[in-house]
């Protein structure tokens, strides 16, 4: 999945935790790469009790990982249709020629 922000795609990690961090927008699971969570207007649902922006949201549920705070999807600010689905980012236009043009070389086609 992308950077919801950006649309940077990830690369396989190195050893360690990986640099990007898990949010919820719109009551959408989403993943923040390491230059966007630099700035300070991620536009992230907030825990309604702690006002955090650790939040996972799986199972159209929404919990918060500092105080342990669950709701619903679609209770809270971002106002989903309560599915915890992630973001479809915009696909630049380029793409499904990189991706086209990449099979074709490994696959051999002409």
């Amino acid at each position: 999945m992308p950077c919801y922000r950006c649309g940077a795609r990830q690369t396989d990690p190195v050893r360690g935790a990986s640099p990007w961090k898990r949010g919820v927008s719109a009551d959408a699971q989403v993943l923040i790469c390491p230059e966007c969570q630099r700035s300070h207007d991620l536009d992230l649902d907030t825990c309604s009790s702690c006002a955090s922006t650790a939040l996972i949201c799986r199972l159209g549920e929404v919990e918060c990982r500092s105080c342990g705070h669950v709701r619903s999807a679609g209770e809270g600010q971002g106002g989903g249709q309560g599915e915890c689905l992630p973001k479809r980012p915009s696909v630049p236009a380029d793409l499904a020629a990189e991706v086209e043009a990449a099979l074709s070389r490994v696959l051999g086609r002409s």
